[in-house]
């Protein structure tokens, strides 16, 4: 019978071990001002108009918001950060977080950097997954004609051309530098083409290991089954399907637009039903493991749990390649360096880009952390309880 994996999210010690007495500080800070909304929006909007008129405001930037959720400016920025991860057994995937300008030069210099995050991840056990948005190298407006049945005309089938060339470029490349890729999932209208390019990569690139992977979003209530389908394809085609499990990131847009357009949202009833679905998907994806490779993206710690009991239930060393835990960096450190500390392979998303550039990440972060239901003010709570815990071994 399996041992039950003895695991705490509460070993404050271990979760901020990496942290100096001043990085807590700073960290108590940073979530103090993100646990409260006003803050947050008043603060967003500040940052904004600051950047518009050129002030010089990227030095307290990269001290505070930037310096706390990303890895640096460019690929060689990240380096500390990766170290810094890598001294206690995390991994990173260099992230990209530069929103394009929605042409086909954008398009193009996004393909080529996330070419370098390939190249530079090619075999360092440290980072060994890129990864990608697909609206990053094409139209999503093509991709949601396509989607809802419309001809495209000469220019639209040319530019979708061009879009997925860029999207098997990309897996292309990660499949002869041994680097596994992931394939972000997005919004509902156009994600049916996403996934019709991803398999197609699988098909290629997965034949002998898992390379290319899909994201599935499990807010949905459709995608548990759109999980299994996959995989029965994927059997029967004879290649391993790489699935990366989320909650999601789009709810109040996928709920508005159907509202707005009449149409059954596709979003779970229920917080309980996403987490159901979820759980559900992490067992489905470990009892079918020799198939499957599996990244459980999660801030969740009852998910989280629950996975090491079904890598225990399984006969799965905690190591095993085939199974990551991911977050993101700056968020759930009690999750993350725990999960290390006991051997479990973890990955953190380390976002990077120019600071001005980044804004548009760094404020949905800010706003995820408030909308969340806890999630800032559970940060808060450990950090407090870490420079608490701190004072009173020095005494």
């Amino acid at each position: 019978m399996p041992v039950k994996p003895n695991i705490s999210f509460e070993n404050l010690e271990v979760a901020f071990a990496s942290k100096s007495n001043r990085d807590l500080k700073k960290m108590y800070l940073i979530f103090a001002t993100i646990n409260n909304n006003t803050l947050v929006s008043i603060g967003t909007k500040m940052v904004n108009w600051a950047f518009a008129l050129k002030l010089p405001i990227k030095g307290i930037m990269k001290k505070t918001m930037f310096g706390h959720f990303c890895g640096g400016e460019d690929i060689e920025d990240c380096q500390k950060a990766v170290d810094d991860l890598a001294k206690f057994k995390i991994h990173s995937i260099l992230d990209y977080s530069v929103e394009g300008k929605g042409d086909e030069a954008s398009y193009e210099a996004t393909k080529t950097e996330i070419l370098r995050t390939i190249e530079r991840s090619a075999g360092d056990d440290n980072i060994p997954f890129a990864v990608f948005k697909v609206t990053g190298l094409g139209d999503y407006r093509i991709m949601t004609k396509i989607q809802e049945g419309k001809k495209l005309n000469e220019k639209e089938s040319a530019a979708f051309e061009r879009l997925k060339n860029r999207v098997d470029a990309l897996c292309k490349a990660a499949f002869q530098a041994n680097t596994k890729i992931l394939v972000d999932a997005e919004e509902s209208w156009f994600q049916d083409v996403i996934d019709q390019m991803t398999y197609e990569a699988m098909e290629k690139y997965n034949q002998k290991s898992c390379i290319v992977y899909n994201t599935y979003q499990m807010y949905r209530h459709d995608m548990l089954e759109r999980l299994k389908k996959a995989h029965q394809v994927s059997t029967e085609k004879g290649y391993f399907l790489g699935a990366k499990l989320v909650r999601g990131a789009y709810m109040e847009k996928e709920r508005d637009r159907a509202e707005e357009k009449k149409y059954k949202s596709p979003i779970q009833p229920t917080k309980e039903a996403s987490d159901r679905d979820f759980n559900d998907g992490l067992r489905y994806c470990v009892e079918n493991i020799e198939s499957i490779g599996l990244v459980s993206g999660s801030h969740n710690e009852q998910s989280n749990i629950l996975l090491t009991e079904l890598i225990s239930k399984y006969g799965i060393s905690p190591n095993d390649d085939r199974v990551y835990f991911a977050q993101l960096y700056g968020m759930s450190d009690n999750i993350s360096y725990n999960l290390a500390n006991a051997g479990y392979n973890v990955v953190k998303y380390v976002p990077y880009g120019p600071v001005e550039k980044v804004m548009p990440y760094l404020s949905r972060r800010a706003e995820e952390n408030t909308s969340v239901s806890g999630q800032s003010s559970r940060e808060f709570d450990l950090v407090k309880r870490e420079i608490d815990r701190r004072k009173s071994v020095k005494e």
